[in-house]
């Protein structure tokens, strides 16, 4: 198979041209690069203008059946991976700060048209929330209905569900880690998003990640996994492993959704919450 014939991969292509070519925002969608987006990367040549899955309602087992032993953390294993985060060449991080970064690229993901049918479709653009110098960033899927409407990732039902995780599983409370999603928008109907949306919302996740600076990653779910780390192995061999994207130490599990419809899961995302903790060393 050539680039030309895999589109994640020619869309991903044609973004690291983009951002080499050190655009101040990024081209506009048009329908001739989903005609031929293997020319993609003509593009960077020329200026540039200026979900939550409804569970069964019977799902309501808890994560955690009995704490696990030794899982209190030191403050000193929660502290930041480092003050600042190190500037790159991706234009997105204007300032050191990481504060102020973030409040300036969330303006920027605000103003957001790339997309052909995610900027009609959504209520409001989905950034993220937590500690902006948090060691741990949860990446999830896309927003889904409550987070369109609130703007606020994981605040629906699949969202108590990770906050009991956090913070009934590994003893940490919610405000000390990063939360996002691959997406900012919510996808229609909740579907899982298309490879040329994830491809022009990666420059924006990945300065999310790199302006937080974590140490550890943490996938929710199948879609992050393998945008992420741009792979297609499945979520259940993508577990058990502490895997390194450029240079962040990164554990998959299952989404909260995927455990509210499926309770006998949350036992091995419980293994992976574990694993998670012992490479923090809050166990």
């Amino acid at each position: 198979m050539t680039d030309s014939d895999n589109p994640n991969r020619a869309i991903a292509q044609a973004l690291n041209s983009w951002r080499q070519a050190g655009l101040d925002q990024m081209p506009q969608y048009s329908p001739s690069m989903e005609a031929n987006i293997g020319q993609a990367e003509q593009v960077a040549a020329a200026p540039s203008p200026a979900a939550e899955t409804t569970p069964d309602a019977a799902a309501q087992a808890p994560l955690v059946t009995e704490p696990a032993p030794n899982t209190t953390p030191h403050s000193s294993l929660l502290t930041p991976h480092s003050e600042t985060a190190p500037m790159t060449d991706n234009n997105l991080i204007e300032s050191s700060d990481p504060v102020e970064a973030l409040a300036m690229l969330q303006k920027r993901v605000a103003q957001c048209c790339l997309c052909k049918v995610l900027p009609e479709t959504r209520t409001q653009t989905v950034f993220g929330v937590g500690n902006p110098r948090a060691r741990l960033l949860f990446l999830g899927e896309a927003p889904g209905a409550d987070e369109d409407a609130q703007g606020i990732p994981f605040v629906g039902r699949s969202g108590r569900l990770l906050t009991d995780m956090i913070e009934k599983g590994m003893k940490i409370s919610r405000d000390e880690v990063y939360i996002c999603n691959v997406l900012r928008c919510r996808p229609p109907q909740n579907r899982n998003p298309l490879p040329e949306e994830a491809a022009f919302c990666r420059p924006f996740m990945e300065a999310q990640i790199r302006i937080v600076n974590p140490e550890f990653i943490c996938c929710l779910g199948a879609v992050a996994a393998k945008n992420l780390l741009q792979t297609d192995t499945s979520i259940g061999k993508l577990r058990g492993t502490i895997h390194n994207w450029q240079g962040y130490k990164v554990v998959c599990t299952y989404h909260p959704s995927y455990l509210l419809r499926n309770p006998p899961a949350k036992k091995d995302a419980w293994i992976d919450l574990q694993l998670l903790m012992r490479a923090m060393g809050l166990m």
